[in-house]
C-alpha cells in the first residue's frame, strides 16, 4: 500500500469485475494485517503507567455513575417532558452502527471493483486513498461495536426497570436483549465514529463530540441504558478507535507519525480530484 493508503500493481485492464474485487481486497488485507513496513519514526509502546491510570479512571467513572447517577436518572425519568423524549427517540436511532458501516462498506466494495492501474496514476491514487480512509472508519466503528455486542451479553446486566427492581441486577451469559445493558452499543458506536471521523477531519471534532454526547444522553433519557452503561460504552468506543488508528499509522495507511511520535492523518485527495475521478467513472 502507498503512503497515502493506496494499493499498487493491482487489477489489469483485462480483469473481470470479480477478479479485480478479489485482487484489491486481498491486497488491502495484506497491507493492513501483514508485517508493518519500516517507518521513519517507530511508534513508542504505550506506557504501562498511562494505561493503568486510564483503566483506574474508567473504573472510577463507571463506579461513580453506578452509585450516584443510575438510580437518580431512572427516578427522574417521569419528569422529562414527552416532547423531549420524542425528540431523543428520533435522535437515538443515529447511534446505530449501520449508519457508518453500510455506507463505508458499500463504498469500499465499489472502489474494490473499480480501482485499477489502467485508470491512470491519478485516478488510481485517488481511489485507493479513499479506500484506505473508508477502511479505517469501517474497522474503527465495527471492531469496538463487535466487542461490545459480545461483551454486553456475557456481562448480562439487566436494562433499567427490567431487573427485579434493582439497578445492580446481572445475569451473566444470559444472551438476551433485556440483559445486555452494559456497555451501551449506541454509545460505543457514537464515540468510535466521533474519534475515527475526527481523526480524519479535525475541524469537525467539536460537532462530532456533540453528536456522540447526545446519542449517549438519549440512551439514558429513554431508559434504554443506565448512565454507567453509556460511560463504559463511550470509553470502549473511543479507545477502540484510537487503537485502530494506531494500527493504521504503524503501517502508514492513511496516517503517519511525526518525528515527535504524534499520529496525524495524511493529506487525502482534494474534492476537485474526487469529482474528476467520479465523473470519469460515470462516463461524464
Amino acid at each position: 500500500m502507498s503512503v497515502s493508503g493506496g494499493i499498487d500493481r493491482r487489477g489489469g485492464p483485462g480483469q473481470s469485475v470479480a477478479a479485480r474485487l478479489l485482487a484489491n481486497l486481498t491486497a488491502w488485507g495484506t497491507g493492513l494485517f501483514g508485517t508493518a513496513r519500516a517507518r521513519p519514526v517507530p511508534l513508542a509502546p504505550l506506557p504501562i503507567s498511562r494505561l493503568a491510570l486510564g483503566v483506574a479512571a474508567t473504573i472510577a467513572a463507571v463506579a461513580f455513575a453506578m452509585l450516584v447517577l443510575d438510580s437518580w436518572a431512572v427516578a427522574h425519568h417521569g419528569s422529562i417532558p414527552v416532547v423531549i423524549i420524542a425528540v431523543f427517540e428520533e435522535l437515538s436511532d443515529f447511534g446505530r452502527s449501520n449508519w457508518f458501516l453500510l455506507p463505508s462498506g458499500i463504498a469500499l466494495v465499489v472502489i474494490a471493483t473499480t480501482a485499477s492501474p489502467a485508470l491512470g496514476r491519478m485516478a488510481f491514487g485517488v481511489l485507493t486513498s479513499l479506500a484506505a480512509r473508508l477502511g479505517f472508519v469501517f474497522i474503527a466503528v465495527a471492531l469496538p461495536s463487535l466487542v461490545v455486542t459480545i461483551g454486553k451479553r456475557l456481562i448480562g446486566r439487566a436494562r433499567p426497570l427490567r431487573g427485579d427492581h434493582s439497578d445492580f441486577y446481572f445475569m451473566p451469559f444470559a444472551w438476551r436483549s433485556e440483559f445486555a445493558s452494559m456497555p451501551s452499543g449506541h454509545s460505543t458506536t457514537a464515540f468510535a465514529a466521533a474519534v475515527a471521523l475526527g481523526a480524519l477531519f479535525p475541524r469537525a471534532r467539536a460537532a462530532l463530540w456533540i453528536y456522540a454526547a447526545l446519542i449517549a444522553l438519549s440512551r439514558v433519557i429513554l431508559i434504554a441504558h443506565y448512565a454507567s452503561d453509556v460511560v463504559a460504552g463511550a470509553v470502549v468506543g473511543a479507545c477502540g478507535a484510537l487503537l485502530v488508528r494506531r494500527w493504521f499509522a504503524a503501517r502508514r495507511i492513511a496516517f503517519g507519525v511525526t518525528p515527535d511520535g504524534t499520529i496525524r492523518a495524511m493529506p487525502g485527495p482534494s474534492l476537485r480530484r474526487i469529482k474528476r475521478v467520479a465523473g470519469r467513472l460515470l462516463g461524464q
